[in-house]
């Protein structure tokens, strides 16, 4: 029981404090006259993934590379199968392909990257600089492509820069929420490792089953905040766009800093499954959104099947 008291306690430091970084960071981008278009791609979009950031460099830097990847690799899935099937749910996602493809093309190019660089059983420095250099030509590209305001997708970052609106407009308040933001971050990813841990060693599972379900969902659930609330206000761009902007940053960016701090060694069940499942749920939602314009309620529930069955296999045929 105190084991999953820390895991409950560690999400939920985790989640405030991304929201307290993330509603900060708007507020100072708009004191410095940052546009909406880089506050949306570059804050909200990349800001959602912090707390998987600061919890994979911490299991990095102190030895637990299976919960350190794992917790990537299962964010991918999650936000796919999960987030984006309960969105799909709650209203069908129309989306406009021009304003999406070139993220989505990203996501699954970032899921073959990480594929290929992994047929070593490990990530080194020499990994990292590829991921690194990735995410930089990733983001030289969003921004050759929206230099123009003609461009479908400068209105999905705007949007999303727009969803959170609640942010501070003091500067000493603006400072504390970035200040806030990072302290609980940090104390929540202690507090979720302690418990992930011992979860781990109490049922006899693999730190790398705990990195890729527990740990990956709750460190995904600023995603899966800001996307439901866009889906409920109608916003399809935006909750898609921001699932796929975080997938991104998640393979390329987190990973190159953690696999830059320290080498990481892949668990053989990541190579056997879970980067299968990754590619495949990348490759499906993009078929989804080519095919219909659209993730419709029956897509969604298709996603929703697709993650129970693999949370199953996750805790039965490959436990260990």
């Amino acid at each position: 029981m105190l084991n999953v008291l820390f895991l409950v306690l560690g999400i939920a430091l985790l989640t405030a404090g991304g929201e307290a970084l993330i509603r900060g960071s708007l507020a100072a981008a708009k004191r410095l006259s940052v546009s909406p278009l880089l506050s949306g791609l570059v804050i909200v979009g990349f800001g959602t993934s912090a707390p998987e950031l600061v919890v994979s460099i911490d299991a990095a830097v102190n030895g637990q590379p299976d919960i350190a990847i794992g917790n990537v690799v299962g964010s991918n899935i999650g936000n796919v199968l999960l987030i984006l099937g309960i969105c799909a749910l709650i209203t069908p996602l129309a989306v406009r392909p021009l304003a999406l493809r070139r993220d989505a093309v990203t996501v699954v190019g970032a899921s073959i990257l990480f594929l290929a660089l992994v047929g070593g059983s490990a990530l080194d420095q020499t990994d990292a600089y590829i991921f690194l250099f990735a995410l930089l030509s990733y983001l030289a590209w969003a921004y050759y492509t929206e230099r123009s305001n003609s461009a479908p997708s400068v209105e999905l970052h705007k949007a999303e820069a727009e969803e959170l609106s609640a942010i501070p407009r003091k500067g000493l308040w603006i400072v504390a929420a970035v200040l806030t933001g990072l302290v609980l971050l940090i104390v929540g990813s202690q507090v979720l490792l302690k418990g992930a841990v011992g979860i781990a060693t109490h049922f006899g599972v693999s730190e790398a089953v705990i990195g890729l379900t527990l740990v990956a969902v709750g460190t995904s659930l600023p995603e899966l905040s800001i996307s439901i609330i866009a889906a409920i206000r109608r916003h399809a761009d935006v909750a898609v766009g921001n699932i796929l902007g975080s997938n991104i940053f998640n393979l390329l960016g987190i990973l190159g800093v953690s696999a830059f701090l320290q080498p990481l060694p892949i668990h053989d069940r990541i190579l056997q499954f879970d980067q299968w499942v990754m590619l495949g749920s990348a490759l499906l939602l993009m078929i989804f959104l080519y095919t219909g314009r659209r993730l419709s309620r029956i897509e969604g529930g298709v996603l929703l099947l697709f993650y129970g069955i693999y949370v199953t296999l996750s805790f039965t045929v490959y436990a260990g």
